[in-house]
Order: structure tokens, then sequence, then C-alpha cells
């Protein structure tokens, strides 16, 4: 007969270190970081732990050895506490794998040591934390321009909240440039990259289908995944994007145009959610993700994406006229930082078309 094992309490997980083959126990919850657990399992000591992991408070040893603090505590006015501030009071703003996130390089910000002094910086006060300290931090820590300007953007969020809140002074993130500010970031399909995709993808394909869906009603990834029938009524598509249901909460209400209803009602009513697997489950979001990556790669397209068609959108409709405001009306935007990039290209265009006669010399009366 087997041997039986007790079975680890319920987000507790084993892992292994890859350098001495040494197990090692996490609890891990959906949206937080995962705590390392360091009590032998299946003692009294181990099970105290994993409640303190999941009520997210410290964890301190019994008897007279040095306790072993899960969440290190910090002094007031240093950089870990105000991560610890920024993780504890700032979860309302935003979705929590989204703040876990951040958090998780904060911490390893706060775990790093400088390079002159070896100190730690999680122990030194944020608000002596300067400019030239931040890009410091930036270069030692990534690599990649993507990775380092993630982390300027994480940095700086947590100061602007903090500066908000009156518990910083002032934000020393604030004016650093991007690495990769020279990047255009996603490209923006063309007329000629439709027709090409539709070519490949002809009407009556699931493709063809989320082509329309993706470039008639500028929803992000997210939210094609998952709209449906539930979410129109009487004309007009109502859905709340995922990006900001927990920060400004803004709700995208947009009339259905006709060509699209045309798609829409040849799809099989008996099915709520728009676009459906093979089995007829609707679609994960990468899931769908890696399904467009084919298509797109089927139809000799590797530089196009979900995200392109929106930008493609975006740039039709300013390019038509299109208002800051209304862009952010139609593709759920909520400052006018993301549209004045359309709008102002769109009228670059639109006053080169009415000056460019002015190239030509001065014609005679003749």
């Amino acid at each position: 007969m087997s041997k039986m094992y007790p079975k680890l309490p319920k987000g507790v997980v084993l892992d292994r270190s890859y350098r001495n083959a040494q197990p090692r126990y996490y609890y891990r919850a959906p949206g937080r970081p995962k705590v390392r657990l360091r009590e032998t399992p299946f003692t009294v000591e181990f099970e105290q732990e994993v409640a303190c992991a999941r009520l997210g408070v410290p964890y301190e040893r019994p008897g007279n050895e040095k306790p072993r603090v899960l969440d290190r505590t910090a002094v007031r006015g240093s950089l870990q506490w105000l991560v610890q501030q920024y993780k504890a009071r700032a979860a309302n703003m935003m979705a929590l794998d989204q703040l876990a996130r951040r958090v998780r390089l904060l911490e390893e910000i706060c775990d790093s040591m400088t390079e002159s002094g070896g100190k730690r910086r999680g122990d030194l006060p944020f608000a002596l934390m300067e400019k030239r300290h931040i890009t410091e931090i930036r270069d030692t820590l990534r690599t990649t321009p993507g990775a380092q300007d993630n982390l300027i953007k994480y940095v700086s969020a947590m100061f602007g909240w903090a500066v908000e809140n009156e518990i910083a002074q002032r934000n020393p993130a604030l004016g650093i440039r991007k690495v990769n500010a020279g990047g255009r970031g996603f490209h923006t399909w063309t007329v000629d990259e439709v027709r090409q995709f539709e070519a490949r993808h002809p009407v009556g394909t699931k493709p063809n289908q989320f082509l329309y869906l993706a470039l008639f009603t500028g929803l992000r990834l997210q939210e094609l995944a998952i709209v449906g029938r539930q979410h129109v009524r009487d004309g007009w598509l109502k859905i709340t994007p995922g990006k900001t249901r927990k920060s400004s909460g803004v709700i995208v209400q947009i009339p259905v145009l006709a060509a699209l209803q045309e798609k829409l009602d040849s799809l099989p009513a008996s099915n709520m959610t728009y676009l459906v697997t093979e089995f007829g489950k609707p679609f994960s979001v990468n899931g769908l993700g890696n399904k467009m990556r084919e298509w797109c790669d089927d139809a000799g397209l590797p530089q196009c994406s979900t995200h392109g068609l929106r930008k493609a959108g975006a740039t039709i409709a300013a390019e038509n006229g299109a208002t800051d405001d209304e862009l952010m009306a139609i593709f759920g935007w909520t400052t006018k930082q993301q549209t004045t990039l359309y709008t102002k290209q769109a009228s670059r265009k639109r006053l080169a078309a009415s000056a460019i006669h002015k190239l030509l010399p001065e014609q005679s009366g003749n």
C-alpha cells in the first residue's frame, strides 16, 4: 500500500531551487505577490505562517530566534515604507493584478543595493531621492529600453500618488526622458493591409468577423474576448473596459455601425459571446491574442496586431475630422494625452493638403 501524505493548505505550492533541489513553499493568492514560507510543512508553526500570509500580515517565528518577517517592517519615511503605503492604499485605483505587478518591481528596487556605499535602497529616505537616483536604479536593474521605461513609469506613478495624497512633496521621476522614445509602438494597419487580410480570410470566417469587430468598435483585446449580445441594446454597444474598471470607471457607449451589425447578425444566435472557439466556448484573452497572431501570419502580415487595428481606427476617425473629445468617447480614453497624437497628425495632413500649392512659384497674368 502506498504511503499517504497530507495535503498542503489551500494556496500553498511547492517549488524547488534549481541550485540544490531543496523544496521551497510559497503561498499564492490571485492578484497578490507570492509569499515565501520558511517553516517546516505540516507543523503548527507552518499553519500559523500560512494564516498570516492569507491575511497579508507579517509573521514572526515563536521562541527566542530572530524573527523572520514576510513583509519587511519599514521605518516611516523610508522608500520601503512608501511602497507599503502605496500597496495598502492604492488598491482601489487599479486592478489587483496590475497593482501586484507594480509592487513586485518596487519591492525589487527596495531590496537592491546602492552603487556607492552598498546600502539597501528601501532603507533610505524617499524624500531625498533625485532624478539621478532614479536613472541609476533604471540602468542598474533593467537592460532593455521597454523594461527601463516601465520602471520609470511605475516609480513615477507611486510618487504621483504620494504627492496627491500629501505624503511626498515632489515626484523625482518626472521629466526623465523615455529610453524608447524613438519607437513607434504597435504598427498601425493600412487600408491595403486590411484588404490583404480580407483576401486571406474572406467573409464568413472567424478571422473576418474579428477584423470587423475590432476595427469598428476600437475595443482592446481584453474586451473583444468577452463582448457579446448582452452588451448591445437598441443599436448601441455598452461595455466597461477592464483597463479602466478600477481607475476612472469609464464606460464605452458607441452606436453599432451598419457594416458591423450585418456581421453580428450573421453569427449564431445561440452564442452570447460573439467570438467563440471551435468548441463553442468563449476565448481567453491570451487564446484570442494567439489566434489573431496566427491569422495575421497566415495573411503575410507579421507586422500587424490587434492593437494596430485600434490605432488604425483612431487614425481614420481623426482624418475624418473626429475631435479629441470624440476620440475619447469612442475609445474609452480618459485624457487628451492619448488623442492629440492622432488629431495633430490628421491636422498636419489636412494643412499640408491645403497648402501644397503654395510651393509653386507665382505665375504671370498670362
